[in-house]
């Protein structure tokens, strides 16, 4: 094996060393690229960086991510997703698991409004989690539900996973928003069977809303209610997204009508403050800084990487998997689900994924399809032990008597769930290729 690849697989080894050190990954990324670039051939590999670093910071399509960012931050300041659970929940309160219903749905809306994680699993884990537990819900179930809903947000576009994976993939974002449409409803589809059914056969483990309690509000003010609460949402849902597909509006164009419209919404409640306004902006400031200085840094890393015959590297192990396209497709799914357990989506996304990539464009496979099936897979990694994210943020806002165990336990069905919801579109290209290929893309 030559030098320099030798050279390569001690700098991945070096970086998951620092990564599990503790060390920003930010940091783990520039240090090892650059250290072990130069080793292999000293100043001479970074004369490109300039320029890949210059196209990061130009790019017009990653000027979305601030803007869907603070959108769904100030839907969440705004207490938009509380007065939607409460006014969702007493729709479904007839049903068994009817508050679990209305969380999954309030994790749909959330997630198509801001693509934003954190902001729903937290805003959900607040005002539902405590609720449903009072109300008999078993710990596990009300933990996983939250958790797992807050996900949808990962593939339910304006996805921030979709925007990124457009710009490494060298798609149109509208074409992956339009081709993750469909996968993202199958996976909350399977969230809403296995509820019903879980419902049906563990009735005390998801107990319906008491009769007495729903009679206090009468079917014309919950009517009422809907159009005020759940309306709004929808229709800036179907301007951003419907802009988008429709090849109306650029996805940062949709992006910036998209936070106006949070604005809006949050005035028409009656919540918009110039508290609520600041905290908004600095947190898309704190997270937009923190996802660019890790695509900058992610430069030096990928071109040390790529210098040191990384990829010729890749492309031999790809070779020696058996079953032609398909079992590397599946090899690869594989993979990132083993790297979900211990990095976050962005780190595989812009570390492990394009190593992968010219694999599969040189074969010819609909990249929008693989960036879907990415996609997918990169949502459970929110959810996998030890290191989800999702089961973090839960943790941080439950009420004391919530164990990590119950979250961990609470959330493996929904992981099952995923599973079956990638395997789906494995086997079925069609569910995330049809609908680009409708409109034209």
């Amino acid at each position: 094996m030559p030098y320099t690849e030798i050279l390569a697989l001690v700098m991945i080894g070096a970086f998951f060393l620092m990564l599990l050190a503790g060390v920003p990954v930010a940091v783990c990324l520039g240090v090892t690229g650059f250290v072990f670039g130069y080793a292999g051939f000293g100043s001479f590999l970074f004369t490109l960086l300039p320029a890949r670093i210059f196209g990061v910071i130009t790019n017009y399509t990653l000027l979305a991510l601030p803007l869907f960012i603070f959108m769904g931050i100030m839907l969440e300041k705004s207490k938009i997703a509380e007065e939607l659970l409460d006014v969702i929940g007493f729709a479904m309160g007839g049903l068994r698991g009817g508050m679990a219903l209305a969380i999954i749905l309030v994790g749909v809306l959330m997630g198509a409004a801001s693509g934003v994680v954190g902001a729903t699993v937290v805003t959900m884990g607040l005002i539902a989690l405590g609720p449903v537990l009072n109300r008999g819900y078993d710990t596990g179930v009300a933990c996983g539900v939250i958790c797992a809903s807050g996900t949808l947000g990962q593939i339910i576009p304006p996805s921030l996973v979709l925007i990124l994976l457009a710009d490494i993939m060298g798609e149109s974002v509208g074409t992956l928003f339009a081709a993750a449409l469909f996968p993202g409803l199958l996976l909350s589809g399977l969230f809403v069977a296995y509820v019903l059914i879980l419902g049906f056969f563990k009735p005390l483990a998801l107990p319906a809303i008491p009769a007495e309690e729903r009679a206090a509000l009468s079917r014309a003010d919950l009517g009422k209610k809907l159009l005020r609460v759940v309306l709004p949402p929808i229709a800036l849902i179907i301007a951003v997204l419907g802009s988008i597909i429709g090849g109306i509006a650029a996805p940062t164009e949709a992006a910036s009508m998209g936070a106006l419209g949070s604005i809006v919404l949050a005035a028409m409640s009656g919540k918009l403050s110039f508290g609520v306004m600041r905290d908004a902006v600095r947190g898309a400031f704190v997270t937009s800084a923190m996802v660019f200085l890790i695509l900058i840094f992610a430069q030096p890393f990928g071109l040390a990487f790529r210098g040191l015959g990384g990829e010729n590297l890749v492309h031999d192990a790809f070779a020696m998997v058996p079953g032609g396209i398909n079992g590397q497709i599946f090899f690869l799914m594989v993979l990132l689900f083993v790297l979900g357990f211990f990095l976050e989506w962005i780190e595989i996304s812009y570390i492990a994924l394009p190593l992968f990539l010219p694999i599969f464009m040189n074969a010819g496979v609909d990249m929008a399809w693989i960036a879907i099936l990415v996609a997918v897979n990169l949502q459970t990694s929110f959810l996998t032990p030890p290191f989800g994210w999702a089961l973090f943020f839960l943790k941080g806002v439950a009420p004391p008597q919530v164990k990590t165990w119950d979250i961990y336990k609470g959330v493996l069905p929904f992981i099952g769930l995923q599973l079956i919801g990638l395997a789906l579109v494995f086997s079925f290209p069609g569910l995330a290729t049809w609908l680009p290929q409708a409109i034209g893309w």
